[in-house]
């Protein structure tokens, strides 16, 4: 059984539903999960995971949410490599380009993901639901 560590930042409550659903399909798929606000944990923690899904929204001009969650992650980043890991989150303005960099900084990290990421515009619709679950049983059957 796969052990997932789901952590994420919201503001607005859009991306922890994207969260909550990443964590229904992957227990759906069978997985053990631990779901968690990025002010929660360490990276440190979450490193100890071989299935790791990050969910953050697009903040200030299309980027990772400056104060709590780029730390984390720039912290994380080069201690994903070999590792399962998916990205997900929401944004209210522009075309959502920052998750198309945020993959891309993964890549230039050698880590690859698992799957193709996950964003809402604002909040999920059903569609983007459908997909975050899609997303968590990805994560945990890989």
């Amino acid at each position: 059984m796969a052990k997932v560590a789901i952590v994420y930042w919201s503001g607005s409550g859009n991306t922890e539903a994207m969260a909550q659903a990443v964590e229904e399909g992957a227990k759906a798929a069978g997985a053990e999960t631990t779901l968690c606000f990025v002010s929660d944990t360490t990276a440190s923690d979450v490193a100890e995971f071989n299935h790791i899904i990050l969910g953050c929204p697009a903040m200030g001009n299309e980027e990772l949410e400056e104060y709590e969650f780029e730390p984390f992650f720039a912290e994380l980043l080069p201690q994903l490599k070999g590792k399962v890991v998916g990205i997900f989150g929401s944004y209210a303005w522009n075309d959502g380009d920052w998750i198309t960099t945020w993959k891309q900084r993964c890549n230039d990290e050698g880590v690859e993901l698992v799957a193709e990421p996950v964003k809402a515009y604002s909040y999920p619709d059903e569609e983007a639901l459908a997909a975050c679950k899609a997303l968590g049983e990805t994560v945990a059957n890989a």
